[in-house]
Formats: structure tokens, sequence, C-alpha cells
């Protein structure tokens, strides 16, 4: 079991439901999945790229990501229907939870000028995404063997209602979110 599940299930899901009043354990915010996603534009030009990101993304995740198409041609960005542009990986239960303990406790603090999670990440629902500009944040990433930077977006599906739930359940998690 994930320590962070651990925590979760002995510490945080008691307190939810005290602070939150929820009577039925079922109402008591969670977290449902955690979805990585990752851009990869150059793919266009060389496809080398999409299959470095795609290894650099299994070595964060612990899971082989999705290839994602584009859906319609954009002549501007010299994309045609069909091209392999994107990645995601949807985690759920003891990975999820692994994931977060090492976003929220190793690679976070690593990004450079960090001053605490944007809170206007939420989308209404206490569901939150933020993005990472680089992947080298992440310890199982080697710098030295990186050829080209890329970014990551990442969004926390919770079950809460609102956004104060959501963000509640996730500083109690651990997120470091700004004042």
């Amino acid at each position: 079991m994930p320590r962070l599940w651990d925590k979760y299930c002995q510490e945080i899901r008691p307190a939810l439901a005290k602070e939150l009043d929820c009577k039925n354990p079922m109402n008591v915010p969670r977290l449902e999945k955690i979805v990585v996603s990752m851009g990869v534009g150059a793919a266009t030009q060389d496809k080398k790229n999409l299959e470095t990101a795609s290894r650099e993304m299994a070595q964060i995740t612990g899971q082989k990501p999705l290839i994602c198409r584009a859906r319609k041609s954009v002549s501007n960005f010299k994309v045609r229907k069909g091209y392999e542009i994107g990645l995601k990986v949807t985690l759920r239960r003891a990975r999820m939870y692994e994931f977060l303990d090492r976003l929220v406790n190793v690679a976070v603090p690593r990004v450079r000028d960090f001053r605490g999670l944007n809170p206007a990440g939420f989308d209404g629902r206490g569901n939150y995404s933020m993005g990472l500009t680089e992947q080298t944040v992440f310890p199982e990433i080697d710098p030295d063997k990186v050829t080209r930077q890329q970014g990551m977006n990442i969004t926390m599906v919770t079950t809460a209602g609102s956004d104060a739930d959501g963000r509640l359940l996730l500083t109690m998690l651990g997120m470091p979110f700004q004042n």
C-alpha cells in the first residue's frame, strides 16, 4: 500500500468527514484519477521526439502512455488529421498515490523559483489542473540524456463537489498552494 493512501485512510478521510460534516463515508471527497498529458508538436517533424517523450513519460508515471492523434488538419501548424502529436496516461489506485507522493514531495519543490501552486487551476467542480514546463524535475529522468525539454499537464480528478472541498482535500494530501 502506498504511504499516501494509508495517510488518507487513517488521518485525512476522518478529518475531512468531520470538517465537511459528511455522515455517509462515501460522500467524503477522494482522489479518483490523475491524468498526465503531453503535447509533442515536434513529432510532426521527427518521429524520434515522440518516442523519447513516450519513454520519459513511462519512466515518470510507471505506465506506458497512450498515443493521441490529431482530430483535424491545421495547415498553420503543419498537422494533418491522424498525425501522432500527443501522449497521455491515466493513473488510478496505487500508482496514482505513488505518483502524487513523488510529485508533491520531490518534483514540485525542484521547480525553479517555486513559490507554491496557483490555486486558480480549479475547474469549478473540485478538479485541479497544473502544468510543468520541463520533465527534468522528476528524479527518474537523467538531465544529461534529455535532448529536448518537454512540458506536461497534470489533472487531478476528485469526487469533491466544489473547488473549496477539492482544495481542502488536495491541501491535506500535501499540495503546496500559494496563499
